[in-house]
């Protein structure tokens, strides 16, 4: 039995070191380039910002009401993660070695 699964394991070893091929996620597929830089503008954009506003804002109400600063916090976190993840996003998906 012990055997037949390390058989197993280094068969399914091989087929994903088969499968790796050359990084092309952030290189090809321009069909979908107007729904990146759509959606991208979108959030970016006077969207994103007023987003980004609006979740400090009820966070903060949130934390006047409660008395506990975890609110505002999310608030805040939700503004930078809107902000920074499509250039995270984008970087890690064009990254070359």
């Amino acid at each position: 039995m012990q055997n037949s699964r390390e058989w197993l394991r280094a068969v399914f070893a091989l087929v994903l070191l088969g499968a790796a091929t050359g990084a092309l996620a952030g290189t090809t597929g321009t069909e979908f380039q107007s729904l990146y830089t759509w959606l991208t503008g979108l959030v970016q954009g006077y969207f994103g910002k007023a987003a980004a506003v609006a979740a400090i804002g009820l966070g903060a109400l949130f934390s006047l009401a409660r008395l506990n600063p975890i609110a505002i916090l999310s608030g805040i976190g939700f503004a930078v993660f809107l902000q920074y993840a499509p250039t995270i996003a984008s970087g890690i998906l064009t990254a070359t070695i």
